[in-house]
């Protein structure tokens, strides 16, 4: 159960953090959680192609972080504008 409370406490915070970096604000509780899970495959994916380690919960929160930021660009480059 406390592997789900972090993961989510982190999803969050990755997809709010994504969200303000991007485009200034987030994407509500339920927008953040998904774009920061999302995230966290991504760049967890990405992180391994290029095999830059990260652990921790910070580690985590970063790697979550740029997948997010990289699939919201990713979106709006194929959806054409901001959001």
């Amino acid at each position: 159960m406390s592997s789900w409370f972090w993961w989510i406490i982190i999803g969050i915070a990755a997809g709010w953090i994504a969200g303000l970096v991007m485009k200034g604000s987030g994407y509500g509780l339920l927008g953040d959680l998904i774009i920061g899970a999302i995230g966290g495959w991504i760049g967890g994916y990405v992180f391994g192609l290029l095999k830059i380690p990260s652990s921790g919960i910070w580690g985590a929160l970063i790697t979550a972080v740029i997948g997010a930021i990289l699939l919201i660009a990713v979106v709006r480059a194929i959806r054409g504008g901001r959001r």
